[in-house]
Formats: C-alpha cells, structure tokens, sequence
C-alpha cells in the first residue's frame, strides 16, 4: 500500500505545483515568444473626426443593486470617456434597489458634465439578480459592442477607442481590460498583478479564460441566454463566446480600477461564491477540454480545471503524507503541511500577524482555496443559485 499512497502523493504534489508555478513559467515562456501586438488607443482628444463614422456603436450595460455610494462617480466617469457620443448609449438598470441608487443616478445624469452623453436609467422595483437583467436587456440592444461594467469600477479614458480597435479583427468576440485595485499594498492587489499577467499570456495561446466583471466587451450579437441559476456570468457569457470559435482578447492599456475596499469577512464569502461559479462552469462548459480547442483547452485545464481541483489535491497530499509518515521524509512534509495551514488560520483570525508580504501572500491563498473547497461542494449540494447576493469587497 506504501507504493499506492507514495504515487498519489507524487501525482498529487506534481499537480499543485504545475498550477502554482509549472504553468505560469510556461505560459511565460511561449508568450516571450508569441508577442502580441500592441493595440494602443488614437490621440482622438475628445474632437470629432471623419474616422469616427467607421468606429461600432457601443451601449454600456450597468446593471446596480444599492450601490449609492459609486454610482455617482461612475456616471461621471463614464460622460467622461473619449467617444463620439452618437455612438454611445449607457443603461443604468437598477435593480430592486432598497438604498438612494436611483435617486442619485438620476440627479448625477443631470449634471453639465453629463449632459451631452445619452444615459437611461430603468429602475425595477423587485430585485431580480445580474442574471436575469442580463438575460432580459442584452437580447433588446442593437449596437454592435456591449460593454458590461461594474459599479464600484472606474474606466480608464480611451477604454472604448481601444476595445472598438480591437474588434476590428472579426475573429475577436471579447474584449477583457486590466483590473486594478485602488489600494495596491494588499495580497489582493499582488493577486491581481499576477492574474493579469496571466490573462495577457493566455492571449497568445488563443484566448483569455474568462473576463471580470469589473469592465468587458462582447460582440453583442453573440450573447447567449444564461441558465437561470447562472453563478459567474462574467465567465460564462465570454465563454460561450469563445465556445462558437471567436477569441477573447485582452487589452493591458484598458484599465479598470476598483474603488470598493475588501472587507475580510465579507471577502471570504465572495470567494465562496466564485469558487462555487468555478465549479459550474467546468461542468456547463466541460467541452472546451477538448483537444480540437487547442490553447485554449490547455489553458483552461491547467488554470481553471486545476485551480478547482487543488483543495482535493493538497488535501490528498496530507493525508497520503501522515500515511507515509513512518519515512523522516514525508513525516517531515506531513508536519510542514499542518503548520503552513496552521500558521494560515492563525493569520486570517488575526490579521496583525500578516505584517510581511510573505504572510499575506500565503494566508491569501490557503484562505482562497479553502474558499475553493467550500464553494465547489455548495456548488454541488445545490446551496448556490444565480440570483444577485451583493457582497462588500
């Protein structure tokens, strides 16, 4: 038996460490080699131009539930994107909002420095969840691009320049920007520093692995309807995109900054929930495994699939290791296991202790996956649904 539980511990370890940095140095590696092209934005300068009668028309989607403290300083943000306005169209769905959203929304639209955008803003009175507003309002919109953004998000100025020349390649479905935290001193903000180096090195297999809510754009003739019970649409809805042959591209210059500030406490409930999102869009889109998808295959099974599997895999690992524990060797990687989870828990309980970068760096993803254990076994028991939970950052 020693021999069976020695190659589920090397098969098992094997795994988690190609996930964690096997992948990464590959995807490195191919994409020093795959540059991608550098699409950078034209020095429009807010001037109306003949070329501008050629740019697609684009329609803003932002679906909001309570969210009064951003919503007027996204509304601002976005009058102040460097597009020709007749091409412009922003709708503001609230939904069944219980705070000032609308009302602020509607007097911030108001303002002289929204006066020359079209904005609308369709409030429900019931709280229906992203889902079905997305379901209900996409398949009614007639410009060729709809971006989907977040609330608490603000969009770099010449965002819509660089995602129209993007869609110039009729192969690209999907445009995906860069996601920026405001505060850039938390593990988070690392997090995200490396998952975007990620998303652009993904690109050069053939197409990103999903999208963040935070800002991207789709073809919007190529929108399909989510399952009601749909969990991460800004996974899904990119997807399924790709899933028809189109490719979703990833633009470093486009940039999207978050304002809202992570809540601990709140945060591990919203991991719970992506990670249970996680688990059904393996499930739902379990083709693009397939081989005849290439890349994008490759990249989908050594990021997301694996990134499901690892709680399984280091859970494995502890175990088989304290079964082999007779041997010094994996005595002494059973006794590392429980103190780096140990150490992990202590620091989530008590944040203080998260002084270096180090520590943070591994309380944030021990924290993650077992956000990622708990999330996929909700997923699977049937706890999680698609309707709108709004959870503080």
């Amino acid at each position: 038996m020693d021999g069976i539980w020695l190659g589920i511990f090397s098969i098992c370890a094997a795994l988690i460490v190609y996930h964690h940095a096997g992948y990464p140095l590959l995807l490195r590696w191919y994409s020093n080699r795959h540059p991608l092209k550098a699409v950078a934005s034209s020095n429009r300068g807010y001037r109306e131009q003949n070329k501008d009668r050629v740019l697609p028309s684009i329609t803003i989607l932002m679906p909001a539930f309570n969210e009064e403290l951003w919503i007027a300083e996204k509304i601002r943000n976005i009058a102040s994107l460097d597009y020709p306005q007749s091409k412009l169209r922003v709708l503001i769905i609230a939904d069944g909002c219980t705070d000032d959203t609308v009302h602020v929304a509607e007097s911030t639209i108001q303002e002289a420095i929204c006066s020359e955008a079209h904005f609308e803003v369709i409030a429900h009175e019931k709280n229906r969840g992203k889902v079905a507003i997305l379901n209900q309002m996409l398949p009614c919109i007639s410009s060729d691009i709809t971006a989907i953004t977040d609330v608490s998000s603000l969009i770099s100025i010449d965002a819509l320049i660089i995602a129209a020349k993007q869609f110039r390649d009729p192969e690209v479905g999907v445009v995906n920007s860069t996601y920026h935290l405001l505060d850039q001193e938390s593990s988070e903000a690392a997090y995200w520093h490396y998952q975007n180096q990620i998303k652009y090195r993904e690109t050069t297999l053939g197409s990103t692995i999903g999208s963040h809510g935070a800002l991207y754009f789709i073809r919007t003739a190529l929108f399909e309807a989510l399952p009601t019970n749909a969990i991460n649409d800004d996974f899904l809805i990119p997807m399924h995109i790709v899933h028809k042959g189109y490719r979703a591209a990833y633009s470093p210059d486009m940039n999207a900054v978050e304002l809202e500030a992570t809540q601990a406490g709140d945060d591990f409930k919203r991991r719970i929930r992506i990670s249970a999102g996680n688990m059904q869009q393996v499930v739902q889109l379990f083709d693009l495994f397939s081989p005849r998808f290439k890349g994008v295959a490759f990249a989908f099974f050594s990021g997301k699939g694996l990134r499901l599997l690892t709680p399984y895999l280091m859970i494995s690992c502890l175990i088989t290791s304290g079964l082999l524990s007779q041997y010094f060797l994996f005595l002494c990687f059973f006794v590392a296991q429980i103190a780096i989870y140990s150490l992990a828990a202590l620091a989530y309980y008590f944040p203080h202790l998260q002084r270096t970068k180090p520590m943070q760096l591994l309380t944030y993803l021990v924290v993650g996956h077992t956000a990622n254990f708990i999330g996929g076994l909700r997923y699977l028991l049937g706890f999680e649904n698609g309707k709108w939970k709004r959870v503080l950052r």
